[in-house]
């Protein structure tokens, strides 16, 4: 039975990821967890809770992925497949405290490498952001291997983590697919993102922010987590390109099948919540630096492997909102 090793399931991505792999394949899945960054156990809990068919299945081993010893692959063996989600991805974050911030996700990207190329799995997915492109230009949507051009120090160590994964791909054989995706939603998201602001806010009468000026509202093509999930699993079944046939390893966006403005979202979330939006705009370029106002990423390549997402845009919105609604601890 394959073996997966996935980092960063206790994260939100990486939750939404777990349950997928979980109910799609009859793969069994190694969780290193530390939970010190932005990992909740609960995410974990909640679905072994929901399926305790699945324990058998799932290994949760705590280990620092950004510290080289004990040695991952002594410590769990090998696996088939990695899919590697773990990183921090606060910008804010990362813009208050950058030097650890960057140096937690280069470590992680690189000891996850040597996990790779060590036990020689015959396919890792190193998970990136839309955000390394910088700011689309022109409402022209980046395609894989655009220039890179990173805003903030969040944005840069995933470029950073990108670079490192290519050497290894070239260097070593390491079996290498970059992934890029954008704004993600669904449940058990952290509550400082934007749609979980948005359900609270909105759900309680509150002013929500909205970041963009009168001439100029941000954007984004947003996209279920569990959207991005099926989308990974679908490029493992691809087979990786190798040096020296090619000259760049895989790469596949996963985008979201809409393009909304900041407020569009917020009155689409407003009317699911069945509650009056009411907003007030935010300059975010005086309020953080390093802020890109519209993102895009082109989703021909992947389509193109036949991939389609499985849940359209206004229905995941929807089951969002309302299962955050009925979970208001999440919020």
């Amino acid at each position: 039975m394959p073996r997966l090793l996935l980092t960063g399931a206790g994260g939100f991505a990486g939750a939404h990821v777990l349950r997928h792999v979980m109910t799609q394949t009859d793969w069994n899945v190694v969780c290193p967890v530390t939970f010190r960054h932005a990992g909740n156990p609960g995410r974990i809990a909640s679905s072994l809770q929901d399926h305790p068919e699945w324990q058998p299945r799932i290994n949760v081993v705590m280990q620092d992925l950004a510290a080289p010893y004990p040695d991952l692959a002594d410590k769990i063996g090998t696996c088939d497949y990695v899919i590697a989600l773990a990183s921090l991805s606060s910008v804010s974050a990362s813009i208050d405290e950058p030097v650890p911030f960057v140096r937690n996700n280069v470590d992680l990207a690189l000891f996850t490498l040597e996990y790779a190329r060590r036990v020689k799995p015959s396919s890792v997915i190193i998970f990136s952001t839309d955000e390394v492109y910088g700011p689309m230009v022109d409402d022209e949507p980046h395609a894989e291997w655009s220039s890179v051009l990173p805003s903030n120090p969040y944005a840069a160590s995933k470029a950073a983590q990108e670079a490192i994964a290519v050497s290894y791909w070239r260097t070593y054989g390491v079996p290498v697919t970059i992934v890029n995706s954008m704004n993600l939603i669904g449940e058990m998201q952290d509550p400082v993102k934007f749609l979980p602001v948005l359900i609270k806010g909105i759900s309680r009468g509150d002013t929500v922010p909205i970041y963009g000026t009168p001439a100029d509202i941000g954007s984004r093509y947003f996209i279920h987590a569990r959207n991005v999930a099926d989308a990974l699993i679908h490029i493992l079944d691809l087979p990786p390109a190798m040096f020296p046939s090619s000259l760049r390893p895989s790469r596949y966006n996963v985008v979201g099948e809409v393009r909304l403005s900041n407020l569009e979202l917020a009155e689409m979330t407003a009317d699911i919540v069945g509650r009056p939006l009411r907003y007030e705009l935010i300059d975010f370029h005086s309020a953080r630096p390093g802020h890109d106002p519209h993102y895009g990423l082109d989703g021909t390549h992947l389509a193109s492997a036949g991939w389609k997402p499985p849940m359209n845009f206004a229905e995941s919105l929807a089951s969002t909102v309302r299962w955050t609604l009925a979970h208001p601890e999440w919020m």
